[in-house]
């Protein structure tokens, strides 16, 4: 299976998290939203501008910012 950046998801794609490679602040405020190794996501919507994106995880929908999705890596499904 293919690893990227969540960025670089398309629209209606879906996706294991596999790494949050961040730390300090940023890192803690991603795992605490749930976006932890081991978790499944599927990417909802993207802004006009393509930020910030807004994805379904869990049974929820939370959205970040391209700076934020950066640091987290998916594999493909």
């Amino acid at each position: 299976m293919a690893k990227i950046n969540l960025r670089e998801m398309s629209i209606n794609q879906s996706g294991t998290i596999v790494a949050v490679k961040v730390g300090g602040e940023l890192g803690r405020r991603i795992r605490e939203m749930g976006l932890v190794p081991g978790t499944d996501i599927t990417i909802k919507q993207r802004a006009p501008l393509n930020d910030p994106v807004a994805l379904r995880v869990m049974g929820g929908t939370l959205t970040l910012r391209n700076n934020e999705a950066d640091h987290i890596e998916v594999e493909i499904k």
